[in-house]
């Protein structure tokens, strides 16, 4: 990512109603997951330390994030959201089969070989062990979003699960969410990729109050409800997966 969404992310992680809102979703479903709170934690693609805030908020005493970039790991120890390694998903610096729950949110969409990032999950994930992957949904979203994020993708469901399967992965659970905001979203990007404003630096800086709690209040019904409602789009997907117990 170019820095200038790291330094956006930095500064509204902790109220803006897209960060409030997946914490809400991660947490439930971290919950029905069972871990231990003990169980040793992998947050990969840590950035700002949103989802080091969620997983210390829930109770869980050993996590390690990881970013290859150095502004993350400094923001994360400023904020005091715990220890943050330099690294990349394409190659771990871990040991195999070290974790016994990895999140991976918004984070292979960033790199050439998805392939190979997934299969690095599988392989320092314990037998048995799940990881929370999400990632943006539907090429049609492409903006400037995606742009300064260094994406190389957007990814359908089908393909996403497809890939995650060949890295040696099981299914357990799959849904698009952030779907009653897809249409506003959809017709934001394409002003913006018209309008193509040269002080972009992130859509979190679009933002107020007033938007942050009226979108907010939609996000939040969207979160609680995508998994029931399974619905056939969203702007993000959310999979979990199992490395298999044998």
């Amino acid at each position: 990512m170019e820095e200038s969404v790291y330094e956006v992310d930095a500064r509204i992680e902790q109220e803006h109603w897209w960060h409030l809102g997946r914490r809400k979703l991660f947490g439930r479903v971290i919950g029905e997951l069972g871990a231990a709170r003990t169980a040793p934690v992998l947050d990969i693609g840590t950035s700002a330390g949103t989802n080091l805030r969620l997983l210390r908020d829930v109770g869980f005493t050993d996590v390690t994030g990881l970013d290859f970039n150095e502004e993350a790991v400094r923001w994360c120890a400023e904020k005091g959201l715990g220890a943050v390694r330099l690294g990349s998903v394409t190659s771990i610096p871990f040991e195999d089969a070290s974790f016994s729950l990895i999140l991976a949110t918004d984070i292979v969409e960033h790199v050439d070989d998805d392939t190979l990032a997934l299969s690095e999950i599988r392989r320092v994930l314990r037998p048995g062990a799940a990881a929370l992957i999400t990632v943006p949904a539907f090429p049609s979203l492409w903006g400037l979003q995606d742009e300064v994020s260094h994406h190389r993708r957007r990814y359908r469901l089908g393909g996403l699960l497809e890939r995650i399967r060949g890295a040696g992965l099981e299914i357990e659970r799959s849904f698009h969410f952030n779907y009653l905001l897809f249409a506003p979203i959809w017709a934001a990007r394409q002003v913006l990729k018209r309008w193509r404003p040269t002080s972009f630096k992130s859509e979190g800086t679009y933002n107020s109050p007033l938007i942050n709690k009226m979108l907010g209040a939609v996000f939040d019904f969207d979160v609680a409800t995508a998994q029931q409602v399974s619905p056939p789009f969203g702007v993000s997907i959310l999979a979990v997966a199992r490395r298999p117990a044998a």
